[in-house]
């Protein structure tokens, strides 16, 4: 099967619904709903979505998720006992009345497990050098918090240079920023002084002024106030492509 035929199959079986009434509700062939469950067929996500529409799911309810990011966690297992409902119970919902094309703000809202997503995966941004977003991860949520952080606060940098190759930190590298306002010894850090936001490694010399290291094809160590830097977080992990 395909992701987006599990979401349609998950959907039609948690609200018990037939081929015949979504059908009847979204304007396509009983057959070709069939043929997309069973991925035999391609569906467009725009077309899904207004077919999960149909069934009553709320978009407001998947906030930040794609339908491929939601399809990636379903679990067929969960809606089995559904599936392999009596056969007299399955011939009495053949012929139940269909869903009646009621107006979108009394659907119903959606599925259980669409609302609990948005408790166990965040959607953090990735930003540039410039701090446009310009992508995003799915991460866990452990305890309410990401590496110890709030969900809310924390972000995906690119790394925009070879400055930090030195540390094992390359050009177009992922590094996960969580929030530290101020300077923590031995913490590669993203700092900002005027308009410019670099990473270094922080090493502190006293309660005011610390030493910003960095290590291209050399080692490089400028020492700065702390009050001249804004402190915007700590790196906790770093991802690269291979």
């Amino acid at each position: 099967m395909s992701r987006l035929g599990d979401l349609l199959r998950t959907e039609r079986l948690r609200r018990k619904m037939t081929y015949k009434q979504i059908a009847k509700l979204s304007g396509v062939s009983e057959g070709y709903l069939k043929e997309v469950e069973e991925g035999k067929r391609i569906i467009a996500d725009d077309q899904a979505r207004r077919i999960l529409k149909k069934m009553g799911l709320n978009e407001h309810t998947e906030p930040g998720f794609s339908l491929d990011d939601i399809a990636a966690t379903v679990d067929l297992a969960t809606v089995k006992p559904t599936a392999e409902a009596a056969p007299k119970s399955a011939r009495t919902a053949e012929y139940a009345p269909a869903y009646s094309d009621a107006p979108e703000d009394k659907s119903v809202t959606g599925s259980v497990w669409l609302d609990a997503l948005t408790s166990v995966l965040k959607r953090v941004p990735i930003y540039n050098a410039v701090m446009q977003e310009v992508d995003h991860r799915l991460l866990p949520i452990l305890d309410n918090r990401i590496e110890g952080a709030s969900p809310d606060k924390v972000f995906f940098y690119t790394v925009p240079d070879d400055s930090m190759r030195g540390f094992r930190i390359l050009k177009d590298d992922l590094c996960l920023i969580v929030p530290a306002s101020s300077p923590v010894d031995g913490a590669v850090m993203l700092v900002a002084t005027g308009a410019h936001r670099f990473l270094r490694k922080v090493k502190k010399m006293d309660a005011l002024t610390v030493l910003l290291q960095s290590y291209d094809r050399e080692y490089a160590a400028e020492p700065c106030a702390v009050p001249d830097a804004t402190f915007l977080g700590r790196v906790v992990k770093v991802e690269f492509a291979l």
